[in-house]
């Protein structure tokens, strides 16, 4: 037998000795969460050939993933890859250094704090939730460097349904990340087939476009249950947009962020479609349902409903105007009618299109 078949079986030994052991290889990847976004995720990187991971909260799901190849919760009529790993031991799941986050946005810091005994000292970790903390109005690379300092830190997004990618349906993002060669890595693991990757350096607005934008499909889905038309919803888009940039030019994000997949793009995939949790409770409130019954009939984390209320908490921290916004909050927390609050957006007083005293910023 040739050395060169002996090193061969030797090497593809080693590979099964690792896996038996719980053990991942350098070049393996963990998405931490197995809702829509993380599991879409998850089969696209595993049918590229990755080798991934995907970690699952309760055993259960994990158990039924492995077995039937499904996600018992999530996309539930998609058939995921065969290589596809579903495990629910976090220690397990941290022994690569390679990470996509999808949890929920809340439920971030206490899951880090949970995983950082696990995880290498430096770690690549790929945030794909949208969101704002309510405690603490952090975006989720504010609460990453408060708990893993040491992580190199990126961000996805743009407009991107879990069940569109899950098919292979054409699909543009971004990947923004201060350090250009986390980006790289990231946009070389993900650009594959008919998911396209943009990169960029501006976190800050690619995560306030993530976050905000959700908080305005909720809006547009009342407005789209209201049957108010179509000039009311492009308005309603636009000043919403406009809302995205205000508090983008106040945290030193780049104005070019929102004229992309980011920020118009993702707003308009989760203003005007279906498939958006957010739009979908916006219609279910339109209808007359309680908060916690939309949200229960949805089955799945509607991020602007939690997203709103970090807003309207931290307003004055933020000393950014937000109507929509507010309006928003005061329909889910406070019982005001869709309707009364049209009425007042309308009422208030003529400004212009984009106040002067926005100034951009870079930090």
């Amino acid at each position: 037998m040739s050395f060169v078949v002996l090193l061969s079986l030797a090497t593809s030994a080693l590979h099964i000795l690792l896996r038996r052991k719980g053990n991942k290889l350098h070049n393996s990847i963990t998405v931490f969460g197995a809702g829509s976004w993380g599991t879409a995720l998850a089969s696209h990187l595993s049918h590229q050939g990755e080798d991934v991971t995907l970690w699952c909260r309760r055993p259960e799901q994990a158990k039924a993933i492995n077995m039937t190849g499904r996600n018992p919760d999530y996309l539930k009529n998609i058939d995921l890859p065969e290589k596809l790993t579903a495990a629910s031991d976090l220690e397990e799941a941290c022994s690569t250094d390679t990470f996509i986050l999808a949890v929920p946005t809340q439920s971030v810091r206490s899951f880090l704090k949970q995983a950082k005994p696990f995880l290498q000292e430096e770690i690549h970790l790929c945030n794909a939730a949208k969101g704002l903390e309510i405690s603490t109005g952090k975006r989720i690379s504010e609460i990453v460097a408060e708990i893993i300092p040491s992580a190199r830190y990126s961000i996805i997004s743009g407009p991107s349904h879990a069940e569109e990618v899950a098919l292979s349906k054409p699909t543009a993002v971004v990947v923004a990340s201060i350090h250009e060669e986390e980006r790289t890595l990231w946009q070389n693991l993900l650009n594959r087939g008919f998911f396209r990757v943009y990169t960029s350096s501006d976190v800050i607005g690619v995560e306030i476009g993530g976050a905000v934008k959700n908080v305005i499909a909720i809006a547009a889905g009342i407005a789209s249950e209201m049957d108010l038309g179509d000039n009311a919803m492009a308005a309603l888009v636009s000043r919403g947009l406009a809302e995205v940039m205000r508090l983008g030019a106040k945290a030193g994000a780049h104005p070019l962020t929102f004229a992309g997949l980011a920020g118009i793009g993702d707003l308009m995939v989760t203003c005007y479609s279906s498939l958006s949790r957010n739009y979908r409770l916006g219609r279910a409130i339109a209808k007359g349902m309680t908060l916690e019954g939309a949200q229960k009939s949805l089955g799945q984390v509607a991020e602007g409903a939690y997203t709103v209320r970090a807003l309207v908490e931290h307003a004055k921290e933020l000393d950014v105007e937000l109507p929509i916004a507010e309006a928003v909050y005061r329909v889910l927390y406070e019982q005001k009618t869709p309707i009364s609050l049209l009425e007042e957006l309308f009422s208030r007083c003529p400004k212009p299109e984009m106040p002067p005293e926005i100034r951009w910023v870079s930090k």
